[in-house]
């Protein structure tokens, strides 16, 4: 039995270093290899301006990079300081080992580990405390990391994971930190300052004890001297270079813009990335900031605390700039919320949508619209729109409408279109707020009682700056793995078409149009610029919220101003509280490029008409004006109010025996339902007479064939038949007769 036991213990004995020996060439864990859990998060602009750093998972700023991006000096300088021998030992140096063995034994506590690179990083990838065991473990998985991977991938591991103090790890943190460049351009001198950091990073921490530091860069420099890497001269120049450290700074520019960015991101993918490539221009975001700041500050006694703006480039729907409130940092005012994103009503700045469907459906920019007052039927009663000068403009072309932003056409105008229709083309341009149908918001709609974002209104207005086509919102050019391999960015959906390009370039050259706005604005308008730029203001309910969006053919700018907390501004509206911030950005994009203009696209025409009647002008006329129409819906008939007679016919609108036909209007179409039975497709005729006309009956013409009589309230219902149909109404009272002007209207199949 006892020889059995020695037996077995011989064997046991024997066996171990042989185990231990075949460990050796164990591969190391390539996982641990993966740079993710060291290198931190860059966002840059698109110039590679540092907005943000996001701290890794150990807590610093880190950037891999290969050796051939690091300056040969620091590669000579980090050999001598750290392991000379390293490409020549197998992962230990056992003579530095024995010497450190002594020194700690003299001096009585560790004051030399002997640890050669390859230890070094298994330490800063494993972190384990400082023990004899721990020492052994570093040992075993130094000896495999080299028998794993090659010296120079090693080498790289280590000036990307070690620690260079004031949470810099790796060495192009550090380059940059102190520095303030790239280590591909360190000097020798630098190279060398650098290079004595990591072997004891507080108490050669160069903030606070620069002397420490620049004793042991020229320590390293003496021992490069005399180890053969850099002649004397070199030695000498390096020793009395003067170093030019940069002061600690903490990079937090673009802040709204950068919140924004890491929102997009998962958790998951952000740890997998080096640096983002953002489409914000640095340069631009900066003065835009002093632009709202300074503007702001100019409206506090007008109770305004807050303003937002976005910058976007038609060309490519990049974001430009995005400032989501005045100061970041003002706690007092909520300086946090980004107001790019906070869901506010738009008030007025949806109608020239509305505008754009009803030119889809045969309108012009010269037809003749009500403003008068209007009762719509509502569930909580009816609602009548008021406009925000509180008077009623009588007859008004669509253009002046549109251009003076009065209400009671653009409301009166979707009740005829149907709120559904415009609903429907706002989510086409992913208007994602509107999250309710369309009867919660109603004929209301168009004059902004539902609530969206500055960033959903400025997309869509760039929609007309692009000629009627949609493109995303673009904030990431590119992104960066943790070993710099280019990712691509955002990824726009196939652009889709919501207008034509004609509606678009004819409510661009309406909301353009300085002289059409004056009688709204006045002649000294903010809106007014040296070139042309198409814009259109808007103000919520109880003046909470204020808005100003606007396009050159390159860029289209948003503006909110207002307070985060709904607090009612002191009577201040969207051209006098974001107008003058809107010119000075304007005036700010456009300052090298004054000529700038656009284009009118194909198939619009110019025509001269009669501004009061809205067609062809004749000489009788005594003042006309150009308009722009798709052709083909220029108009056909003279004017009929100026006709050289003494006294004009069909106007001023008072007189008693003037009428017209209320339902339906001019150039209207109409599209039969494939479901619905025919007999139930049916509209109905109206006339708008006044009561004091008296009339008897009414004869109701179409295409030239008497259809019926009506009497009082002289309404008739049609079936609705394919094709054109001109319908004519004749107002009879004893032997006088009144004729109103003809309608044409289409309906398709």
């Amino acid at each position: 039995m006892i020889v059995k036991m020695k037996r077995i213990v011989l064997m046991t004995v024997l066996s171990v270093p042989i185990l231990f020996s075949a460990s050796l060439y164990l591969p190391f864990p390539k996982g641990k290899l993966r740079p993710a859990p060291v290198v931190s998060l860059s966002l840059v602009d698109r110039n590679n301006t540092v907005l943000r750093e996001i701290l890794s998972d150990e807590g610093g700023h880190c950037r891999w990079v290969t050796l051939a991006k690091i300056s040969p000096n620091l590669l000579k300088a980090t050999l001598v300081a750290e392991d000379r021998y390293f490409y020549l030992h197998p992962g230990i140096n056992p003579f530095a080992i024995i010497r450190a063995l002594f020194q700690n034994i003299r001096y009585g506590r560790i004051v030399s580990g002997g640890s050669t690179i390859s230890q070094q990083v298994v330490r800063n990838i494993y972190r384990k405390r400082r023990t004899l065991f721990a020492k052994s473990h570093e040992i075993w998985l130094a000896i495999r990391i080299e028998r794993t991977i090659s010296k120079d991938k090693i080498f790289t591991q280590y000036l990307n994971r070690i620690y260079y103090g004031n949470q810099a790890y790796g060495i192009d943190a550090a380059s940059r930190l102190y520095f303030d460049k790239s280590p591909a351009d360190l000097s020798l001198a630098e190279a060398a300052f650098l290079a004595g950091l990591p072997r004891s990073p507080s108490t050669h921490n160069p903030y606070s004890h620069f002397n420490q530091a620049k004793k042991r860069q020229e320590q390293i420099l003496h021992q490069m001297f005399k180890q053969g890497y850099i002649p004397s001269a070199k030695w000498k120049r390096a020793k009395g270079e003067s170093l030019k450290l940069i002061a600690a700074k903490k990079n937090f520019r673009a802040p709204h813009f950068c919140d924004f960015i890491l929102q997009k991101i998962p958790l998951s993918q952000k740890r997998m990335l080096s640096r983002i490539q953002t489409s914000c221009d640095y340069a631009l975001q900066v003065k835009v900031e002093k632009l709202v700041g300074d503007h702001i500050q100019s409206l506090e006694k007008k109770s305004i605390t807050n303003a937002a703006v976005i910058i976007m480039d038609n060309a490519t729907g990049e974001i430009l700039s995005m400032v989501g409130s005045k100061d970041f940092f003002n706690a007092r005012f909520d300086g946090q919320v980004n107001g790019t994103v906070s869901l506010r009503q738009p008030g007025s700045t949806l109608k020239p949508f509305t505008y754009g469907l009803a030119l889809e459906r045969g309108m012009t920019a010269a037809e003749i619209l009500e403003d008068k007052d209007y009762y719509f039927p509502t569930p909580d009663g009816s609602y009548s729109p008021r406009n925000y000068d509180k008077r009623f403009h009588g007859k008004v072309r669509l253009r002046q409408a549109l251009a003076c932003s009065y209400n009671v056409p653009a409301v009166t105008l979707l009740d005829r279109l149907g709120t559904d229709l415009l609903y429907q083309r706002l989510k086409l341009m992913d208007f994602e707020s509107l999250d309710k149908s369309p009867s919660h918001y109603g004929v209301g709609l168009t004059l902004g009682n539902g609530e969206v974002t500055l960033l959903e209104l400025t997309r869509a207005y760039s929609v007309l700056a692009r000629g009627g086509i949609y493109l995303e919102d673009r904030s990431i050019l590119k992104c960066f793995d943790t070993q710099e391999k280019e990712i691509i960015g955002d990824r726009q959906e196939k652009s889709r078409r919501i207008f034509s390009s004609q509606i678009a370039f004819i409510l661009t050259d309406i909301l353009a149009d300085k002289d059409a706005r004056v009688p709204a604005f006045g002649y000294l308008s903010p809106l007014n610029l040296p070139f042309a730029c198409a814009v259109k203001t808007g103000t919520s309910a109880d003046f909470r919220d204020n808005w100003t969006v606007g396009y050159t053919p390159k860029y289209t700018v948003g503006v909110w101003v207002g307070n985060f907390d709904a607090t009612p501004m002191y009577n201040i509206s969207g051209v006098t509280g974001c107008g003058p911030l809107f010119k000075d950005i304007m005036l700010l994009l456009e300052n090298k490029n004054p000529e700038v203009k656009f284009t009118r696209t194909e198939d619009v025409i110019k025509v001269k008409i009669c501004p009061l009647s809205g067609n062809l002008a004749t000489e009788h006329c005594p003042g006309t004006m150009e308009d722009i129409f798709i052709e083909g819906t220029e108009p056909q008939e003279f004017c009929p109010v100026h006709t050289g007679t003494d006294e004009p016919k069909g106007f001023p609108p008072d007189r008693e025996e003037e009428f017209e036909i209320a339902f339906p209007q001019d150039k209207e179409v109409f599209k039969i339902d494939p479901i619905l039975r025919r007999p139930f497709q049916r509209i109905k005729l109206k006339t708008n007479i006044p009561d004091e006309m008296a009339i008897d009956h009414v004869e109701w013409w179409i295409d030239n064939q008497k259809f019926g009589d009506a009497s009082f309230p002289f309404s008739l219902y049609w079936n609705l038949k394919p094709g054109l149909h001109r319908i004519k109404a004749v107002a009879h009272k004893g032997k006088n007769r009144w004729k109103a002007s003809s309608v044409t209207i289409k309906v398709e199949e």
